[in-house]
């Protein structure tokens, strides 16, 4: 009976052992031996799937956000054992991008019974993500939304965190595309994108593939208000332009450097303020379950 590991995040998931239980009876029912690993003072997810490997099996599902997610995603890298996403944190982002169900028995479901798929795992400071890096405002925001507001309202508190940002100082960047180019700009963030969404399913790079062993690069450059409504209506519309106040761009290796220490984060996950962030792709590194 092949093993199916579990790796759930009591936090991010209500209800955890009426989670655990719908887990272990759907995997039951479909011939696998169910092993629950809790998340907690061991890590977010990165230790206990590489205790799920250590024990042989061969699908390890995440259960939780996408902390969680990106915190399994790098023990599984490189392996043949696929990642399965349950999603049941604020954003989602990487079940969004995969187009995975939010009901906990469908996205089990897919997780034991769909297919493979090889996708890209980015690199931002040494930790791997399936959605977006980040330096300035996006990781200013995420730092300052408490945790309750999160769980309660979801991306909504981002954005009302987000809004009462909008008019902070912007900082000098350097941004090195694949160590050849260089771009210079004023701006309030770089984000460096796997993945193009924001939270709640909002679209910053539209050209971002999981799978296209490239990177795509956010430049938020905006002067005033006119132009806040001008990133917001590409954002929103869907809009490709790369110009003006939210300049697009692709490689494969990106390294950022401001004039000051910023706030940087990962999938949503605060790294240490810094005023440098190297980022990179490993092409097909990694095996995940989809529809």
């Amino acid at each position: 009976m092949p093993t199916v590991a579990f790796i759930v995040n009591p936090v991010r998931v209500r209800d955890s052992p009426r989670a655990v239980r719908i887990c272990e009876s759907i995997a039951k029912e479909r011939g696998f031996d169910p092993l629950v690993l809790e998340t907690g003072v061991r890590g977010a997810g990165r230790e206990q799937a590489r205790e799920a490997l250590a024990a042989g099996a061969g699908l390890v599902v995440a259960v939780g956000g996408d902390g969680t997610v990106r915190a399994c995603a790098e023990a599984l890298a490189g392996t043949a054992v696929p990642l399965g996403i349950v999603p049941r944190g604020t954003a989602n982002l990487a079940a969004r991008a995969l187009h995975l169900p939010s009901r906990l028995d469908e996205a089990v479901t897919v997780a034991l019974d769909g297919r493979d798929r090889r996708v890209d795992l980015g690199a931002a400071a040494g930790v791997g993500f399936l959605g977006m890096a980040g330096m300035g405002l996006d990781a200013e925001v995420v730092a300052a939304t408490p945790p309750r507001v999160r769980r309660r309202l979801g991306w909504v508190g981002y954005a009302a965190y987000g809004v009462t940002r909008l008019a902070g100082r912007s900082a000098g960047f350097r941004v090195r595309l694949d160590g050849r180019r260089e771009i210079s700009r004023r701006a309030r963030a770089v984000v460096v994108g796997n993945a193009g969404l924001l939270p709640g399913g909002f679209l910053l790079l539209p050209r971002a593939r999981l799978d296209d062993g490239v990177l795509d690069i956010g430049i938020l450059a905006p002067a005033g208000a006119l132009d806040w409504a001008r990133v917001g209506a590409r954002v929103i519309l869907r809009g490709r332009r790369g110009d003006g106040p939210l300049e697009r761009h692709r490689a494969r290796r990106v390294e950022i450097t401001a004039d000051r220490d910023l706030p940087r984060e990962v999938d949503g996950d605060l790294l240490a303020p810094g005023h440098e962030l190297s980022v990179s792709v490993r092409e097909g590194a990694l095996l995940v379950r989809v529809r």
